[in-house]
């Protein structure tokens, strides 16, 4: 509380407070300071009181006046709040003529900086603020009770003095012998900051009850207006939002404001007060847990701090022992190498060695066999002689004076790959990714499609590559796969109508993938609401009324298909015949997505159809018609298809009355609603109808 209790100016404790316009407290020599002073309004003003007044009574000028132009240096007060100097009064200001009116009057409030126009009574004009007076004096009395009882920490006296100062950075109580000997304002000890001892909990103002001061009725005198001295405030002026007397209400500029009685707006702002510390209090106190949080996060981020140390030294002395093993193992190769190589360069030696000393043997036999004068006994041996002279030669064959290793290792250690992984050594993510967030807010679904979209849980840092949508078969089967990417919404269709499906995601990374999703379960729509589909329809088809209507620019028959694709259920849709011309032959019914487009709908192996003109109709399926049914179409027709993948039948309806026996059965697979017509005809799609329910006895086909 006691930072409420100083001045923003001085940093003091408040010194006849003063409230300014803006709601904020000012002492009243702080604010003397900081108002800016004109010549003219301080001379008139003057005249307006004398004595301890004169000094109240200043008048202002405005900063732009001051003489320094554009420019003014700011203070800071001990609370760090930017205050305007006191600007002294510009030059030939005591020359001012003393008939000139008063100048314009300001004060900036210190704290939002706002301006406060002042009026002839100058500072006198503002209301004080008896109420902070008062419970800064009592503070202040509780302080003093508490310094009084706190003692020295570090006396040998017994008792202990009072202290006089508490170090904030020791907390440490000194009286101020011993804070000049124990604690002096020097060496490691200039930076400390001294305070007074800290109010007693039990003290009056010091956290307890704050006891000790007079009640509003206690013997406390009231205050009274200020602008009427003998009247004491009994109203309250909603409009200027002060305490107001009497006679302020009957004579004074408050007269036609709404005001109401002092009693009843202390009670209801006492309370807008109480119920705004509620709010406060309960803000407090989930900023203390919050800090709580953040301090467990402290330990949780030492402790991970440490773990990951440890982890990191653990995995960097790994890899030195393996360089260490991998380094015996090559210098093991390295030995067995130069080992190799010695043992063949010191065969060679012998060998040579063994050579050499026979060759030259033979040649010293030969000088003395020439030496000899005896040519018969020379010619005994000289053949044989000759033959080992020349077969001693040709050992010394092409190679066989080369060495047959070389000096140098065929052994390169290529360490660049290696250099490089350990200057890219860095750490990355280790962690699975978190269990993504369905948003059901974002999913839905459209006849037989459904969209999800999920994200990731706030302040997850695990990175995430991609992610896996799975969906079950309608049918409380097995999860497939039907969605792997990047993107965090996604759309499935062709799904089955009138299913429930159930969803779910998970999410993917390097280190593998994350747990699923909560599963969500999607219900596609009852019945099926589609159009013609403009992307597959032969060119010559075409589409109006939002893709309801069809028509044909040719005198051939078109096949055009709907945006629906059914394998699953029963489904019924009606056309209505809004043109029909020259008895054409239109078809309706069902096709694979491959039918073939430009001949009458049936015609192939793709497609299930009625074709009808004005008189009876046939079935046609793989160019073959079947079950001629008399009755047939004319404008204002309606044409009914009963699609029923339970039964695996198809049945067709004219103006409500099925037209003949179910047409066609045992049919299985995707099929689409489709159409054949030509320009003479124009046919107009209703879709999301019921299932007929009863239907009238089928006309007899004629054989």
């Amino acid at each position: 509380m006691e930072e409420e209790l100083k001045c923003p100016v001085c940093g003091s404790l408040f010194r006849e407070p003063i409230i300014l316009p803006c709601s904020h407290n000012v002492c009243l020599p702080c604010a003397r300071t900081i108002a800016v002073q004109t010549p003219e309004s301080e001379q008139h003003l003057a005249a307006g009181g004398g004595g301890g007044d004169h000094a109240d009574k200043l008048s202002l000028h405005s900063e732009t006046d001051s003489g320094y132009g554009s420019y003014t240096p700011s203070l800071k007060s001990p609370n760090g709040v930017r205050v305007l100097p006191l600007v002294p009064a510009p030059p030939g200001a005591a020359a001012a003529p003393r008939g000139a009116g008063p100048a314009s009057s300001s004060l900036t409030c210190p704290q939002c900086h706002r301006s406060a126009s002042l009026d002839q009574r100058g500072l006198r004009g503002f209301q004080r603020n008896r109420l902070l007076e008062a419970i800064v004096q009592r503070y202040q009395q509780g302080r003093a009770a508490a310094a009084a009882a706190a003692k020295c920490q570090l006396c040998d006296r017994s008792p202990p003095e009072p202290a006089a100062v508490l170090c904030e950075q020791c907390e440490v109580l000194y009286c101020a012998a011993c804070q000049l000997r124990c604690h002096p304002a020097r060496g490691p000890f200039a930076k400390h900051r001294l305070a007074p001892p800290p109010a007693h909990p039990g003290a009056p103002g010091g956290g307890g009850d704050g006891g000790g001061g007079k009640g509003a009725g206690g013997g406390r005198k009231l205050p009274t207006c200020a602008e009427h001295d003998l009247e004491n405030y009994s109203m309250y002026c909603v409009s200027c939002r002060s305490p107001v007397c009497y006679q302020c209400l009957e004579e004074g500029k408050h007269s036609k404001h709404d005001v109401k009685a002092l009693g009843a707006m202390w009670k209801q702002h006492k309370a807008q007060l109480s119920q705004a510390l509620n709010g406060v209090s309960d803000k407090a106190k989930e900023a203390k847990e919050f800090l709580v949080q953040l301090k467990n996060l402290l330990q949780q981020i030492q402790e991970n701090g440490l773990d990951y140390e440890a982890c990191l030294v653990a995995q960097c002395d790994a890899l030195v022992d393996a360089l260490t093993r991998q380094k015996a193992k090559l210098l093991t190769k390295v030995t067995k190498e130069r080992e190799h190589k010695l043992k063949i360069v010191w065969d060679q030696i012998n060998h040579c060695t063994l050579k050499l000393h026979q060759s030259t043997g033979l040649m010293e036999y030969c000088l003395e066999v020439i030496k000899e004068n005896d040519p018969s006994g020379f010619l005994q041996i000289s053949d044989a002689l000759i033959k080992r002279v020349q077969v001693s030669q040709e050992q010394w064959v092409k190679g066989a004076l080369e060495p047959k290793v070389s000096a140098e290792f065929d052994l390169t250690l290529d360490s660049e790959p290696l250099l490089q992984s350990i200057h890219q050594l860095d750490f990355i993510q280790m962690k699975l990714p978190p269990v993504p967030l369905l948003q059901l807010e974002k999913c839905c679904t459209r006849n037989n499609s459904v969209t999800l979209a999920w994200r990731m849980p706030p302040l997850s840092h695990n990175p995430v590559e991609g992610y896996i949508l799975e969906l079950d078969d309608g049918d409380g089967g097995q999860f497939r796969e039907v969605y792997v990417g990047k993107e965090t919404l996604c759309t499935i269709d062709g799904l089955h109508f009138n299913s429930t499906y159930n969803a779910r995601v998970k999410a993917f990374n390097s280190s593998g993938i994350g747990p699923y999703s909560k599963t969500v379960i999607l219900q596609t729509s009852d019945v099926a609401w589609f159009t013609f589909d403009p992307s597959s329809a032969h060119r010559d088809i075409v589409l109006s009324n939002d893709n309801q209507t069809a028509t044909c620019n040719s005198y051939d028959d078109r096949v055009v298909l709907g945006t629906a694709a059914f394998s699953k259920g029963v489904h019924y849709w009606e056309l209505h015949v809004d043109r029909y011309d020259n008895h054409p032959d239109p078809a309706f019914g069902i096709a694979r997505i491959n039918v073939v487009k430009d001949t009458m709908l049936g015609k192939d192996d793709k497609a299930w159809a009625m074709y009808v003109d004005n008189n009876r109709s046939w079935f046609m399926h793989c160019n073959s018609h079947t079950n001629r049914t008399e009755g047939g179409v004319s404008k204002g027709t309606t044409v009914g298809v009963l699609l029923d993948l339970n039964k695996h039948n198809l049945t067709f309806y004219i103006n409500g009355q099925q037209q003949g026996p179910p047409a066609f059965e045992n049919i299985e697979g995707v099929f689409m609603p489709a159409l054949s017509l030509n320009r003479n005809v124009q046919v107009t799609l209703h879709t999301g109808l019921e299932v007929p329910q009863s239907v009238k006895q089928p006309k007899l086909p004629n054989n």
